[in-house]
């Protein structure tokens, strides 16, 4: 079966739900992956992605579009990264306290996300126009997907991912780890704070509580569940990630803490259990031709791919991430996601949710729709708790 997802960036509440405000944002790219968005102080809201032929290949760039205040349609795509040898993933947004808006993003060569540094930079009109590029992490192996949190103390923290692998082998994610960048100095140096026994938990993303409490929650290479984890002396320290409740079918995640001190989480309600199929890998399709093989488990556990990715689920807490009662599906499906392959149209799932709230108390919601599109949904806190489990 497949799907040509039409992309003309257009906002159109829902036919079935008026509560449901929804757009596929503009893209020439036959694959498109990975949202990041973030509302502006100027009533705009952006959104960055990577598009390109598939991921890994070295034409994945990253991409934006804006959203104006008063728009009913997205902007055109702008590419803001253009690195022919590298494929270029998981852009981030993050305005600094200066005004600065700041975004990065990933560079690795081919499918091995053990060869990946992180790039930056910089706009001081909102994203209108930008700086030069530049390298922020230059260790191989160093992936984020979440972005900056900025403390009161004045620190920022940034979660980062190493993606490892042993001598003669490909990366499949088997040996990942979590740890939290922290700059005291707006950006310029980072130090390292490791994560306590994290095998296997990346995308870490951070929010913090009133009561300035830290927590943090993560997407499982398992495909088992979202793991937590907290800190109370400002990240310094972070307890041991622990299962919670909710699944997860290794794919991202994103939480924030909204106005009212809740949070609002997006994933996929689906892990390995409902699996019917399994990929080697994630770049299981791309032949890069540099002589590595794919490593055979002898000991522990390995990261589980093609796990289906749907239904895209939005979930509110009201104690800090320890239960999750309201919950809401905002796309359902079977998920196959057992290719990467957008030019032949066979990807059917929804992924890589990103998550802020407006000026007005509106959840902003962008994901990747079948691997086609960026979709942008619109809905409020009160139609997340129209259903409660």
């Amino acid at each position: 079966m497949t799907v040509t997802v039409t992309r003309d960036g257009v906002v159109r509440p829902l036919e079935q739900d008026s509560g449901v405000v929804t757009a596929m944002l503009p893209s020439e790219c036959p694959q498109n992956h990975a949202a990041n968005v973030l509302p502006l102080p100027d009533g705009s809201l952006m959104c960055v992605w990577f598009g390109g032929t598939q991921e890994g290949i070295a034409d994945i760039s990253v991409w934006s579009s804006r959203l104006a205040p008063g728009s009913q349609t997205w902007s055109e795509a702008v590419k803001l990264s253009d690195d022919p040898t590298r494929s270029e993933q998981n852009p981030v947004l993050f305005l600094a306290p200066d005004n600065v808006l700041w975004l990065m993003w990933t560079a690795q060569v081919s499918g091995n996300q053990d060869t990946a540094i992180v790039r930056y930079r910089q706009s001081s009109d909102l994203g209108k126009t930008w700086g030069d590029i530049a390298t922020l992490l230059d260790k191989p192996g160093t992936f984020i997907r979440q972005p900056v949190t900025v403390l009161e103390n004045g620190n920022w923290l940034l979660p980062v991912f190493y993606c490892r692998t042993q001598p003669g082998e490909k990366w499949v994610g088997n040996d990942d780890i979590s740890a939290v960048k922290i700059s005291s100095d707006q950006g310029k140096t980072w130090r390292d704070v490791a994560v306590p026994n994290s095998l296997g938990c990346v995308h870490m993303n951070i929010t913090p509580l009133k009561d300035g409490t830290l927590v943090a929650l993560f997407r499982s290479r398992w495909a088992d569940n979202i793991y937590y984890s907290q800190s109370v002396d400002n990240g310094e320290s972070w307890s041991v990630p622990e299962p919670t409740p909710l699944p997860n079918n290794n794919s991202s995640i994103q939480v924030t803490t909204l106005e009212s001190g809740e949070l609002a989480l997006v994933f996929n309600h689906m892990s390995a259990a409902g699996a019917s199929e399994r990929r080697a890998s994630l770049y299981d399709e791309i032949d890069d031709g540099d002589g590595r093989k794919e490593p055979e488990v002898k000991e522990g556990r390995s990261a589980f791919w093609g796990a289906p990715r749907a239904p895209m689920t939005v979930a509110i807490s009201a104690d800090g991430g320890k239960t999750w009662p309201w919950q809401r599906h905002l796309d359902e499906g079977d998920g196959y996601c057992m290719t990467n392959n957008s030019q032949e149209k066979l990807n059917r799932e929804f992924s890589y949710p990103s998550i802020k709230q407006g000026a007005e108390g509106d959840l902003h919601i962008a994901y990747t729709y079948f691997r086609q599109a960026i979709k942008y949904v619109r809905v409020s806190p009160e139609w997340v708790k129209g259903r409660r489990v």
